[in-house]
């Protein structure tokens, strides 16, 4: 129920609203004197607009600008003292997977992950908020203190940053969105490989303002695409209905991926298996074509109807290329047939692409042309191309109409009924994922999920040269990224790995401020945490699809080379494993002195020390752990020998102990300060390793 604002109307605000309407590029969004975003006049424009010469004003140059884009700069550099800390019991596979889950608030998570994946990652895929007027934002603490940052912002507080409603009463500013994405993308274009690439969706609300913070912290030289992502139409538009959002694409260094010839091409289901047939075909009788034909047919004759290599992959003869296709299948590693196509006004023949025509005969490019498929240039000395059509209608869709929405015995003509199809395909589509979700999870616990489906073949689409590639997601949400990339690596044979970054955000609050459908969903999830008996919080909720879509996973075929690695490390963003004083011993009361003897905060374990350990020394996080014992003392050790950690506080490290660690010759080497029995262990342990182990680097916290 909204509240009666008990004090009279704004009335600049007011005059700014109808000035708007006479003159909307002279309003623009400024700070208020509380620290608010608000409405103001930019009057250097105004005085332009009312001017028939030229006004003098501010110097003027091509740039994208809001209040508070300084301040966000700066919150992207700024460090920060926390850790991430381990969580055995919510992890699957703690010890062997590759695959991170990090609980907490994003920006904190990619200034903490900088070390250790800078310049590692192959593909950030992300689906922040919309600023939509009725979703949710961060709103991150640029201030000291949480108590002078929540009087000025007048909003809850929350660890690490701020989640924060987006009431459509605000306007819609761009300002808080643009300095809530701004920092995260800054730091999320250092983690990504020089061939890497960043995936953004998003709506029509800001993908203009995201395209313009994209082309500056990206570069606009690095623009790869802004693809169009169906999601179905409803019939309860105002005006217009709109069934899409967009896919903003931006590479790294879009000229190493050029320099590389890497080249992205989606397989139609089927063409690999008999892409593989032939290949082994060929292994077996060489050269002779005629002979490798006549078992790929018997082969093919053999395999079962319904099998998608009979759908989508019919061949007609076999070369050296391998089987050509009837239709236009992106073939594996072949080069397209080359023949004559003549143009139809000048009637001589069309300039062939380099790859060859995408169909395997005259005949059926002839087809294609008479279907109107086809779209000649002015003349001849440029080649034809397809023209942009509806993705393949299943066979077996138009055969029982299982996707037409209305009784297909209304349809007396074929061709209609085809068209019926075709504009239910789409929003048949994208309720895949709403029900795959309501069957693994037994609730309909996200309402709006990303299809998990589209985003396999994204993954296999941009990985054709990196078979183990990192796959970061910081709006993890429902966990589809991960998911996909779990049926990816089981589908293709990869072994991609997962980072996803989610703010554990309470149901009991979005259920307070929500309503309607989105009510039942929410009122669903906290019944589905209540059975895990597991805190009720969104984070909860992906990790739990997560541990069940990696059980779904491994229930169907998968590839012989996946590693089946459905596991996740839970890892928590913490303050600091060191006491206050480690930072600012400056501030030590010497009364006190005694208390501060150790500068470990007494409820952190070895596990938690190594971890921020691992942070500080750059080394993957998924790395395995085992615990050795070494003269009497537990020893975590990371990956062998890539690091080897003893934490003992009571004094036992001496010099006979070190000896025995350097013989194991690890490659890094950390003690706590309060474990060397004296002063002269701790001088000599440098020189011990020296001596035996020279190539380790040694340090303490």
């Amino acid at each position: 129920m909204d509240k009666l604002k008990m004090h009279s109307p704004d009335l600049t605000q007011d005059n700014i609203a109808r000035l708007r309407a006479l003159f909307p590029g002279c309003v623009t969004e400024a700070k208020g004197a509380d620290g608010q975003t608000q409405l103001a006049v930019d009057f250097d424009q105004l005085r332009q607009e009312l001017s028939d010469t030229l006004v003098e004003g501010p110097q003027e140059r091509y740039h994208l600008n809001w209040p508070g884009k300084r301040e966000a700069l700066l919150t992207a550099n700024a460090p920060i003292a926390k850790t991430l800390r381990p969580s055995r019991e919510e992890s699957v596979d703690f010890d062997t997977t590759k695959n991170l889950f990090i609980e907490g608030d994003n920006l904190d998570a990619l200034k903490l992950l900088q070390e250790t994946y800078l310049g590692k990652v192959k593909l950030i895929y992300i689906d922040p908020p919309y600023n939509t007027g009725n979703d949710f934002i961060y709103r991150d603490k640029f201030a000291a203190d949480a108590e002078s940052f929540e009087q000025a912002s007048g909003q809850r507080d929350s660890e690490g940053g701020q989640l924060v409603s987006n009431p459509e009463s605000s306007g819609r500013f761009h300002t808080n969105w643009l300095s809530m994405i701004f920092p995260r993308l800054t730091l999320a274009k250092r983690l990504l490989s020089s061939e890497g690439l960043i995936m953004i969706s998003i709506d029509d609300a800001e993908q203009a303002s995201l395209r313009r913070i994209c082309d500056q912290v990206f570069g606009e030289q690095n623009f790869v695409a802004q693809l169009i992502w169906e999601k179905g139409r409803k019939n309860d538009a105002k005006l217009f209905s709109v069934g899409h959002e967009y896919l903003l694409v931006y590479a790294r260094d879009l000229a190493a991926l050029k320099s590389r010839g890497e080249l992205w091409r989606e397989e139609k289901p089927g063409a690999r298996e008999i892409w593989d047939e032939f290949l082994r075909l060929k292994k077996i009788y060489g050269g002779d074509f005629s002979e490798i034909e006549a078992h790929l047919s018997r082969w093919y004759s053999e395999l079962p109807k319904g099998h998608p290599s009979k759908r989508w992959a019919r061949y007609k003869r076999v070369d050296k290329h391998g089987p050509w296709r009837d239709r236009d299948i992106s073939w594996p590693g072949g080069d397209g047939p080359k023949y004559d196509v003549p143009h139809p006004v000048t009637r001589r023949p069309c300039a062939v692409p380099e790859r060859g025509w995408i169909y395997a005969s005259p005949d059926e490019m002839q087809r294609q042309i008479k279907l109107g498929l086809v779209e000649f240039r002015e003349d001849h000395t440029e080649p034809p191309f397809r023209k942009a059509h509806i993705r393949p209608i299943p066979e077996e869709a138009i055969e029982t109409s299982e996707l037409v929405e209305q009784d297909s015995s209304d349809q007396s003509d074929e061709a209609e009924l085809a068209t019926q199809v075709r504009g239910s395909y789409f929003y048949k589509q994208s309720q895949v994922s709403v029900r795959y979700l309501r069957a693994l999870m037994g609730a309909k616990v996200f309402s709006n999920p990303k299809d998990h489906e589209e985003l396999v073949k994204l993954i296999e689409y941009v990985t054709p040269r990196d078979r183990n590639a990192i796959i970061v997601d910081f709006f993890a949400g429902s966990g589809s990224t991960g998911d996909a990339v779990l049926r990816a690596n089981a589908a293709f044979g990869s072994n991609h790995r997962y980072i996803l970054v989610q703010l554990p955000e309470s149901l009991d609050k979005a259920l307070e401020s929500t309503a309607g459908t989105a009510k039942k969903t929410v009122q669903a999830a906290i019944a589905l945490a209540d059975k895990s008996h597991k805190p009720r919080t969104l984070s909860e909720i992906t990790k739990e699809r997560l541990r069940r879509a990696g059980r779904s996973v491994l229930e169907a075929d998968v590839s012989a080379t996946w590693s089946r690695d459905i596991g996740f490390r839970v890892l928590k963003i913490d303050t600091s494993n060191m006491a206050d004083v480690h930072y600012t011993p400056d501030a030590l009361d010497r009364a006190k002195l005694d208390l501060f003897a150790d500068n470990i905060k007494p409820d952190r374990t070895a596990e938690d020390l190594l971890f921020q350990v691992m942070l500080d020394w750059g080394v993957d996080l998924a790395l395995p752990i085992t615990r050795q014992t070494v003269a009497g003392k537990d020893v975590l050790l990371v990956d062998g020998n890539a690091l080897a950690a003893c934490f003992d506080a009571q004094g036992g490290v001496d010099e006979a102990f070190v000896k025995e660690l350097a013989r194991l010759k690890p490659l890094r080497a950390v003690f706590r300060d309060a474990g060397f029995r004296d002063s002269a262990a701790r001088i000599n342990v440098e020189q011990i390793f020296k001596l035996l182990s020279p190539g380790t680097d040694v340090k303490c916290i």
